[in-house]
């Protein structure tokens, strides 16, 4: 009887996100200290869709890394198991093995080796060049970081990302592993260096890749590629101090056109519009009184030139700053402004053809797709939900430039 069948074996299924373990070993202590765990955010992209690991009861799969170098130790546990003869012939997940699938050959499997290793730690040294240093204090504790730029040549570093790229598939949706053997790739890793018995020692907290295209006749593009902060270290600003490090690095460069983010997820946007718009409002083009009178070929031509912030992104960034310009409290105010966002949303409505690309440019996907498919009767709802939205997300922008 199927349904029996299933009901005796549903106790032996569980969520892959619970189930596996993460660690960033710093002292053997953290190993056994449950407050150093943390979980992945999605495991579709090991267990498939479901993210169902079949086959054990109370199972616990352990991926602790050395904090500095990321050596590894995979192991599991669990109370039971299916074996083919109690169940039919059905077999329980090869967890390890799915697991392994997407690490680099070399881990550990038993926990004294790993422990033993931890020693090497102390000898790390970063890759690359220290681009900027900065604290965090959390807690009333003052903590040091430290960003490295790198370029995948640097000895021992190819071998150091392949560990460190793992964590993409359970944090990156749709996550890739990149073709490192290309040289235009730029690394930006992020480190807490902290004190150990006097030495100083390193932790890594997150790393930034960046892609430089080439830009007919002499210039690149470079694109941010992916960013991973891990959760130990998030929501303390290390993305935005990471972005903002490799902007720093550009505004000089002339044979820089402008710079591109590939398929963005949503926090990463907010985290880019953040940044984007801190450092437009220390320019003369983005001051109160001339957002007011609307957005400018001067906005567009210094954003570019003094920031290498692209177009679209250079309008997003002043809808941004007008809204904190405006006075919503003021009538006239407040419907200069909603008329002037639902023109730009409303731009696919009012044309076709040939003009569509220069639509495209400005909408981003979901939107464009959205006004495409509207009847005009639900077309003003659509604009006044989407206004709402955008500038609900706008003010939480503005709300963290005024605590920054």
């Amino acid at each position: 009887d199927p349904s029996f069948m299933e009901e005796k074996l549903s106790p032996y299924k569980c969520d892959g996100n619970e189930a596996i373990h993460f660690k960033l070993v710093r002292t053997a202590s953290d190993v056994t200290n449950d407050n150093t765990t943390f979980h992945p955010e999605m495991t579709h992209q090991i267990f498939g869709d479901s993210e169902a690991i079949f086959g054990y009861k109370d199972l616990k799969v352990e991926v602790y890394y050395s904090a500095a170098r990321l050596n590894t130790y995979v192991n599991m546990h669990f109370s039971d198991k299916v074996s083919p003869q109690k169940f039919d012939g059905v077999l329980a997940d090869d967890v390890i093995k799915q697991v392994a699938d997407h690490m680099p050959p070399g881990f550990h499997s038993n926990l004294d080796e790993f422990i033993a290793l931890l020693h090497k730690d102390a000898s790390f040294k970063p890759f690359g060049e220290l681009k900027h240093s900065y604290t965090v204090t959390k807690d009333g504790n003052v903590r040091q970081f430290e960003i490295y730029q790198t370029g995948i040549d640097t000895p021992g570093f190819r071998e150091y990302h392949e560990r460190l790229q793992t964590f993409l598939l359970y944090y990156v949706d749709a996550a890739s592993f990149i073709d490192v053997d290309d040289d235009r790739w730029q690394f930006f890793l992020c480190f807490e260096k902290y004190k150990s018995n006097g030495n100083p020692m390193y932790a890594v907290a997150g790393y930034m890749t960046v892609y430089n295209y080439y830009a007919y006749p002499d210039s690149i593009r470079p694109r941010v590629s992916q960013m991973l902060v891990l959760p130990p270290f998030q929501r303390q600003g290390h993305g935005s101090q990471m972005l903002q490090t490799f902007y720093n690095g550009c505004y000089n460069r002339n044979d820089i056109r402008d710079i591109t983010v590939e398929d963005p997820s949503e926090n990463f946007q907010k985290m880019r519009d953040f940044v984007d718009a801190g450092n437009c409002m220390k320019l003369k083009e983005f001051q109160p009184e001339r957002l007011l009178e609307g957005f400018s070929d001067d906005m567009e031509w210094a954003a570019r030139h003094k920031l290498k912030i692209n177009k679209r992104q250079a309008r997003q960034v002043y809808e941004i700053l007008r809204l904190k310009a405006t006075d919503m409290n003021n009538p006239e105010q407040a419907k200069a402004y909603r008329i002037d966002i639902k023109k730009r949303l409303n731009i696919p409505f009012q044309k076709n053809g040939k003009d569509f690309n220069k639509i495209s440019k400005t909408l981003s996907d979901d939107e464009l797709s959205a006004t495409l498919q509207i009847p005009k009767e639900q077309r003003l709802a659509y604009l006044e939900n989407t206004y709402k939205e955008i500038t609900d997300s706008y003010l939480k922008i503005i709300e963290k430039l005024a605590i920054s």
